[in-house]
């Protein structure tokens, strides 16, 4: 039996675009498609996360697009990316794959030669992958797949215009499995990891890059700074309660291009209270949080705010996270974290 069974897959793929706003929509006629390589690796038990999650693969996919759009030209992706089984039996298995990476568009948005890409607002883009996928063995070791999902592409408001393309997809192609049917090398065990039922506190800082708009090709500095109370649920799971505060400096650059002269600027800085999950994988968390504005004197976006991320501890103590910040469905910024856990 292979120690770490591998999984290599080949797919095409066939999309459309959303029109998610009406500056999109001249962009939302063209089907594009794709093609997909990846390997996984089948976890086995070897830590105890894996049974937690029913042994989950691990993966690694290349994705190529071509929009079929001399404004959008090809995009070439590479993303991690974790699938999780909901049904496996000796022929068949029904999976949920979550994923995120790098892509890296041919054509993005230029005032002078290609003004009418408002949809990508830089070559490099941050790309997030969701899909569930089908497997039916064909033979001992092949299988086909067949698949429903989105991909998106976004730099998360570093470069201006960023309203980002979604890509929802139909997937078909073939994998080939070193082992199937997959058997365990260690069994599920009922122990609890020794830190359920305690509290935590993690202290963090960190910072990022933004555009302010088309016009103004300046990338602005964003800091933060957290304290956030933390409580082990369980196996899987971190509950979350905390205060920060921010300094975006794009935002005193908005005033003074706004204000009359001779009136006082309100104040920039803002601070936050949130309330968050923490899903766990190991060293390894995917994090979702929700924040109010508890002072915000300069009302430049709503009085809330949501922030998707991925956090990696190094060690017990000190850890590294990169999170969107979004402002009702809109990326406000990627913020670039390290902290301590205490």
């Amino acid at each position: 039996m292979p120690a770490r069974p591998v999984i290599v897959g080949a797919y095409a793929q066939g999309s459309f675009i959303i029109a998610h706003t009406p500056a999109v929509k001249h962009l939302a006629v063209s089907h594009p498609t794709g093609f997909e390589l990846n390997v996984q690796r089948q976890t086995t038990g070897l830590a105890p996360w894996h049974a937690w999650y029913r042994y989950p693969k691990i993966g690694l996919a290349l994705v190529y697009y071509d929009y079929h759009n001399p404004v959008l030209g090809q995009s070439y992706a590479a993303s991690i990316y974790l699938n999780k089984t909901f049904l496996r039996t000796a022929r068949q298995e029904l999976n949920f794959r979550l994923g995120t990476g790098l892509g890296y568009f041919t054509n993005d948005f230029s005032q002078e030669t290609n003004h009418k890409n408002t949809i990508i607002g830089s070559h490099l883009n941050a790309t997030l992958q969701m899909r569930v996928e089908y497997d039916l063995a064909v033979s001992e070791h092949l299988g086909l797949l067949v698949g429903l999902g989105l991909n998106h592409y976004s730099n998360g408001a570093t470069t201006k215009p960023n309203f980002g393309i979604n890509l929802p997809s139909v997937v078909l192609g073939l994998n080939y499995h070193q082992q199937r049917p997959f058997r365990p090398m260690l069994p599920a065990t009922d122990d609890k990891p020794i830190d359920v039922g305690r509290n935590f506190l993690n202290l963090s800082t960190s910072l990022g890059y933004k555009q302010r708009n088309e016009s103004d090709q300046r990338k602005y500095l964003v800091n933060s700074v957290s304290a956030i109370i933390g409580r082990r649920m369980n196996r899987k799971s971190n509950l979350l309660v905390g205060v920060e505060g921010f300094y975006d400096r794009s935002l005193s650059a908005e005033l003074r291009d706004t204000v009359r002269a001779g009136e006082r600027l309100p104040d920039v800085k803002k601070a936050g209270l949130l309330v968050g999950h923490e899903l766990l994988f190991g060293r390894l968390a995917v994090v979702s949080h929700l924040g109010f504005y508890i002072y915000n004197p300069y009302k430049s976006n709503k009085f809330y705010y949501e922030r998707l991320g991925l956090k990696y501890h190094f060690t017990d103590v000190l850890f590294g996270a990169v999170d969107l910040k979004v402002h009702r469905g809109a990326a406000d910024v990627i913020e670039w974290k390290v902290g301590v856990k205490l």
